[in-house]
């Protein structure tokens, strides 16, 4: 029995709100677009994807070597380096660190990871105040909701829903929905929070081994701001964020703005050595929290070669349709329907059916991850487990019977041609067709394929 709702009872309440549907579709299905279009500007676009693969696979296939380099680097440039095995260990590191410092007030930058360990509340449960300073981190933060893509947290919310929250939390004007006015709002309210700031934490894009140095990739320069007006500089790394040298940086940097916004380059990539002065502290948390196992496991390690880029949750048509909530999930759409049930395969079991295997997810990783491979494999695993529930059961055993069976298969095609052509339209489109719900039925042909091929040979000869 799943602990949480399924994708598809969760998928349907977003359903159920008005336009919401159409409009995430197309305002994602924009950025993929433009995903389209920046990669089209490299000839040797597919060449980087594929170097950008190599280098991941070289990395995993050496990461305890490259973490121990990585880890003296760091230490030789003046940082500390902590490890933590799981999400309980790195949130209690981070407190003791806070703590040590008598931190009250911390500023963070986007960290997927933070909220995979489920960082804030924690924090806030022993004193600390928190602040998302990334845009659409504060706005789900002020909403008090986990955000519904990696790249995009508040993709889900229109600007006049945006306008009648700040007017309630930060006193901006009734109605309001001009995204500067708002913006300018919200630039002015985050300013205060950097100010008073007693330390900053940030995730991590890329950590190079060779030198010890770690990459930070943002749009907004909110991950600069946090960290250079505080003294403390605390930076929460998974794992698989390691690459070999400085060089390969270039192929990542290339490709993780074109696949996520379609821009060049993200507009601020910050490279920190070591803390930035000798008054100054930078603590790494290096966390596991079962990347280890993942890695271990010949069939999904190569999910660990993910950049965060979100381009597989912009072109996946389950995704945006449902939304990233549907998902209950730190990491929704296609590789979060891999790293959930990786994680808990009970909790999450419904995630690897949230995929219409179309292979587009796939298509666009920038490095090369076999996505709905992988999740044809999660769903063999699911059944292994007897965790399907009745309903998938009892229609593939349904399925089963008829597709084996080439008579019944064809009086079935001529008595689905028949429905659909002459009975009511409330006949088929019923509470008992949860398909077509959302979905509009092909118009049927006149004559099955076996009946058009028998006709075409007869008129060949």
């Amino acid at each position: 029995m799943s602990v949480v709702a399924s994708h598809a009872e969760k998928a349907a309440k977003f359903i159920a709100i008005p336009g919401r549907a159409h409009w995430h579709d197309q305002s994602l299905w924009f950025i993929r677009s433009k995903r389209d279009k920046a990669a089209s500007t490299l000839p040797e676009w597919e060449e980087l994807r594929a170097r950008a693969s190599q280098i991941k696979l070289y990395t995993m296939s050496h990461l305890a070597e490259l973490l121990e380099q990585f880890e003296s680097n760091a230490k030789r440039l003046g940082a500390k380096v902590h490890w933590a095995r799981d999400a309980e260990e790195h949130n209690r590191i981070v407190l003791d660190i806070l703590r040590q410092h008598h931190v009250s007030r911390l500023v963070k930058s986007k960290s997927m990871l933070t909220e995979e360990c489920h960082l804030n509340p924690f924090l806030e449960s022993h004193g600390i105040q928190v602040v998302d300073t990334d845009l659409g981190e504060w706005i789900v933060q002020l909403r008090n909701e986990p955000p519904s893509h990696i790249v995009m947290p508040a993709i889900h919310t229109k600007r006049e829903e945006i306008g009648e929250l700040f007017h309630e939390k930060i006193g901006t004007e009734k109605g309001a929905t001009d995204p500067q006015y708002l913006t300018e709002a919200a630039r002015q309210e985050l300013r205060q929070r950097f100010l008073a700031a007693d330390a900053g934490l940030t995730g991590v894009n890329f950590a190079i081994a060779e030198t010890g140095g770690f990459v930070v990739c943002t749009n907004e320069g909110n991950a600069d701001l946090g960290t250079s007006l505080p003294k403390l500089h605390i930076a929460s790394m998974g794992i698989e964020k390691l690459i070999p040298r400085a060089a390969d940086l270039g192929v990542f940097l290339r490709l993780l703005a074109r696949s996520a916004t379609g821009q060049p380059i993200t507009t601020y990539s910050s490279h920190f050595h070591g803390p930035k002065d000798a008054d100054s502290e930078l603590h790494i948390v290096l966390v596991d929290n079962g990347r280890s196992e993942l890695l271990g496991n010949p069939d999904f390690r190569r999910s660990l070669n993910c950049i965060r880029c979100g381009a597989c949750m912009n072109t996946c048509p389950v995704y945006r349709r449902s939304g990233g909530h549907s998902y209950s999930a730190t990491v929704p759409g296609p590789i979060g329907s891999i790293l959930g049930p990786a994680h808990d395969i009970e909790k999450y079991e419904s995630l690897p059916y949230a995929c219409s295997l179309c292979g587009s997810c796939t298509d666009v990783c920038p490095v090369k991850i076999n996505l709905h491979e992988q999740l044809y494999t999660f769903r063999q695993r699911v059944a292994d487990r007897d965790l399907l529930p009745a309903s998938k059961r009892i229609g593939m055993t349904v399925g089963g019977f008829v597709l084996g069976r080439a008579g019944l298969y064809q009086f079935a095609g001529k008595m689905g041609r028949f429905a659909l052509r002459w009975l009511p339209r409330w006949a088929v489109y019923n509470p008992l067709n949860g398909w077509g719900r959302q979905r509009e039925l092909p118009v049927p042909p006149q004559e099955s394929f076996r009946q058009q091929y028998r006709r075409r040979q007869g008129n060949s000869k």
